[in-house]
């Protein structure tokens, strides 16, 4: 594809930085918001640090970052033979400032006053972490891997709750090194926060167990006295399958830290755990730390000069309950508690565990081979970065899973609540990644969209609340949720080729769709002119591109659908009304250049855009492009009004950019604005968000410029995007707009399918790729309902020939074959 350029906004990075397939970023120790996720869909989070520690323990069902499980930590104990001294070093790297925090210190629970190892490297190529340590004073090497299995098509089996921590030590001397490493937790069960002192509360103390399974020995965390269905009953487990096994299953309890005084002397001289009673010293009423239960086990072993040895551990958790409704500090009443998904697959933190540790051989195998598909790929390395950083939305606190394996999900994560309930249709338009990796989670959200909240009319709810026994949300139907959910309903199908499921849900969806005619078109031309609420959470007035490229994309989704299942009638009146509105939306809102509101007096009403040049006035063709749908607009005006948007939307910079909405680019950071008035006409109230950056409204825009031929500025989006996310400034894995994990970031997938050319039809058993970037050598990750591998294509210096191959390796390979 020849590339066409808009301006020398591309030259914010050079040919050689834009198309690099480097290595992935690392982040040095210092990179305070670095936090990779470890869990599995719906589970919720544990995260590692840049420093190799485990901060925001978020398994309780709702956000917690900050939130500190204390005394939970990894050690190392090595001396060399021959004479050399014993060290003890917490597995983490030193400690980074500032240190003033809340005038109290660091509280003992952080035990950051222990020696800890001089610095780190953490690389984060998701699903897998590796932490590289150095220390000189160490005899050995070591370096740490973390992973929850993550394998396309498996919702279950990528919905575990737990992480394989793995630490990995070597002998570069020429002395034998005795080794030891423990891991350490207090008891999670009826966690309640922290008090003004920083001290853990604890809805009732805690009991931990020494556990013998087979080959697998481990403490096992419960608190017997809470009710079976407190919100915080559950448990955790901590495990290992090493042969030469220590433990301390449960620390002496004494009045102030007198438990990690005991714990730390032992472990200091040799390495090796003493199992003591819990002793009671007589004072423990005063002191609230001895409410908490803390255990330990850990593995030992000599290695030999150049031996490497393997140390590794499972952490398990299951809290199965959750409020039976979308607000977390609800007061329930009797029947508002709904069991996790994951608590129908396993009875504990202990099952879940041992299941991991049972089928690792083949679930590390799998996760494995995606990551290798992925990031084996000849994308430049910040787009596979995009593309797998943003998976963790869906295994974030984001998103969740309830019994019978309904999928729903928060806009995003707030730092202790979800953000924006209800699964809302006009947020989860723009995701991608669902569909093409755990297609099932996205039809689930289907049937409850058109089944439950699509009423007898056909006016859908754009956030769902009646599948929690809730009443229907009360506000007026999103035309953009309304119209790109039917327009998913085809993207599912065609992934699918699941008829049935389409048969299933026609009837509600032919109503959605007949109900944009009667509530948003007042005058019968086909055109949506009405007050139309959207996902700037105000309404639009008159004709607009927003609502009507949707429209477009709607009708002509629908036609065909309609005609597969023999809804002729429907079939033949979409098929009249969109290519009558092509036309009249054409005829009036192209300016020459872009795609603009039509409103007599853009100040007449409050938060509308007028003749600015919107990021989003063609987001229907975007998702069209994305579901096969083809052009739905003029292409000419299509390829312009794209271009339009970076000409005039992307900044190089924010030094000037006066914005008193909320604020995701400061300074030097680049990025695009929601809107921009190139030619004049800014409303005197603008709509709400119009100077704000979204990353998920960059990556449409970014794929879009992929789609219509201009490389080089979409790549220019979405390497800026990254850049923001640098481990210093943001989380790379954590992209936010409202809240952290923000759902419309999944539009990022869209970048390997433009990038790509994937084109997909399961109802053909058909894929096909036109990759617009290394044409003569060129492999990607694909993935479709029933099956996902690698594509390759490759062209031979002598012949010229282009040689095309498809791997399928996961799926029925018969059910996928390379078309063209």
């Amino acid at each position: 594809m020849q590339q066409q350029q808009v301006d020398s906004k591309t030259k914010v990075y050079p040919k050689e930085v834009l198309f690099a397939r480097g290595e992935q970023r690392e982040f040095a120790q210092d990179a305070k918001e670095a936090a990779f996720l470890l869990g599995g869909i719906g589970t919720g989070n544990i995260s590692l640090g840049a420093r190799g520690e485990l901060r925001d323990f978020e398994i309780f069902n709702r956000p917690g970052k900050g939130d500190q499980l204390y005394y939970s930590f990894f050690a190392i104990w090595a001396q060399a033979h021959g004479g050399g001294e014993p060290i003890a070093k917490v597995l983490e790297a030193e400690l980074q400032p500032p240190f003033g925090l809340n005038g109290k210190g660091y509280h003992a629970g952080t035990m950051a006053g222990l020696p800890r190892l001089k610095a780190s490297k953490l690389r984060g190529e998701y699903p897998l972490a590796q932490v590289e340590f150095e220390d000189e004073s160490l005899p050995v090497s070591v370096k740490l891997e973390a992973f929850t299995p993550l394998i396309p098509l498996q919702a279950d089996d990528s919905g575990i709750p737990a992480a394989v921590l793995r630490y990995k030590v070597s002998n570069p001397s020429s002395l034998p090194v005795d080794v030891s490493i423990v891991g350490s937790m207090s008891n999670p069960v009826g966690w309640q926060g922290l008090d003004r002192f920083d001290n853990t509360m604890v809805a009732e103390i805690g009991v931990n167990e020494l556990r013998e399974d087979g080959r697998i020995t481990g403490v096992h965390f419960t608190s017997p006295k809470l009710p079976a269905d407190h919100l915080r009953n559950g448990s955790m487990s901590l495990m290992t399958t090493a042969d030469e096994v220590t433990m301390k299953p449960t620390w002496q309890i004494g009045s102030w830290w007198d438990g990690a005084h005991e714990f730390w002397d032992d472990f200091a001289e040799d390495g090796r755990l003493e199992q003591i009673p819990p002793i009671d010293n007589g004072q423990v009423a005063i002191a609230p730390q001895a409410r908490l239960r803390v255990g330990s086990i850990g593995s030992y072993a000599t290695l030999l000069p150049g031996e490497e040895k393997t140390f590794e551990f499972v952490l398990a958790w299951h809290f199965p309950n959750r409020p039976k409704h979308w607000d977390e500090d609800r007061k329930l009443e009797q029947g508002e508690i709904i069991r996790n998904h994951y608590a129908t697959k396993f009875e504990d933190a202990w099952a879940a565990g041992r299941y991991l540790i049972e089928e690792l051989d083949r679930l590390e195998s799998g996760t494995r081979a995606f990551h290798q598909a992925l990031f084996g790929s000849t994308l430049p390395s910040y787009v596979i970065d995009a593309l797998s950083a943003n998976m963790t939305v869906l295994r974030s606190t984001t998103c969740f899973r309830v019994e019978g394996g309904t999928f729903y999900a928060f806009e995003g994560s707030h730092s202790h609540h979800g953000s924006c309930h209800g699964t809302c249709t006009h947020v989860w338009n723009y995701a991608q990644t669902a569909a093409f990796l755990f297609p099932e989670l996205e039809r689930s959200a289907r049937n409850v969209e058109f089944l439950i909240e699509t009423d007898e009319h056909g006016n859908m709810a754009f956030r769902t609340q009646q599948t929690f026994g809730m009443e229907r949300f009360n506000m007026p139907p999103a035309v953009d949720g309304q119209m790109g959910t039917i327009v998913r309903l085809y993207r599912e199908w065609k992934l699918s080729g699941d008829h049935d499921f389409l048969h299933g849900l026609w009837e509600k969806a032919g109503l959605a769709l007949d109900f944009a005619f009667g509530h948003w078109d007042s005058d019968g031309d086909g055109v949506l002119d009405s007050e139309q609420h959207n996902t700037y959470d105000i309404e639009f007035f008159g004709p607009n591109s927003l609502a009507n490229s949707l429209f477009l994309a709607a009708l002509k989704a629908g036609a065909e659908m309609a005609a597969f299942v023999g809804d002729t009638e429907r079939a033949e009146r979409y098929t009249a009304a969109f290519e009558r509105g092509k036309k009249r939306v054409d005829e009036l809102l192209w300016n020459g250049e872009y795609y603009v509101q039509r409103i007599d007096d853009v100040n007449a009403h409050l938060y509308q855009y007028g003749i600015g040049c919107l990021s989003d006035q063609v987001f229907g063709q975007f998702l069209a492009h994305v579901a096969g749908l083809g052009y739905i607009l003029p292409e000419d005006h299509v390829k312009q009004a794209v271009a339009s948007i970076f000409r005039y939307n992307f900044r190089t910079d924010f030094y000037g950019h006066a914005n008193v909405q909320r604020t995701y680019t400061l300074g030097d950071e680049q990025g695009l604005l929601l809107c921009s008035w190139p030619h004049g006409g800014r409303p005197k109230v603008p709509f709400v968000y119009a100077d704000e950056v979204w990353t998920g409204i960059e990556y449409h825009v970014a794929a879009h410029l992929i789609y219509e031929g201009m490389i080089e500025e979409g790549l220019t989006i979405v390497k800026a995007v990254r850049d923001r996310h640098d481990g210093y400034r943001r989380n790379p894995w954590a992209e936010e707009e409202c809240g952290y994990h923000y759902a419309r970031s999944l539009a990022s997938w869209a970048v390997l399918l433009s990038l790509s050319g994937f084109t997909y039809d399961m109802r053909e058993g058909t894929i096909s790729f036109a990759p617009v970037i290394e044409q003569d050598d060129f492999s990607c990750f694909w993935s479709t309902g029933t099956a996902w591998g690698t594509y390759r294509q490759q062209r031979n210096a002598d012949t010229g020939e282009l040689t095309k191959s498809l791997d399928v390796l996961y799926g029925d390979a018969g059910s996928v074959r390379l078309k063209g």
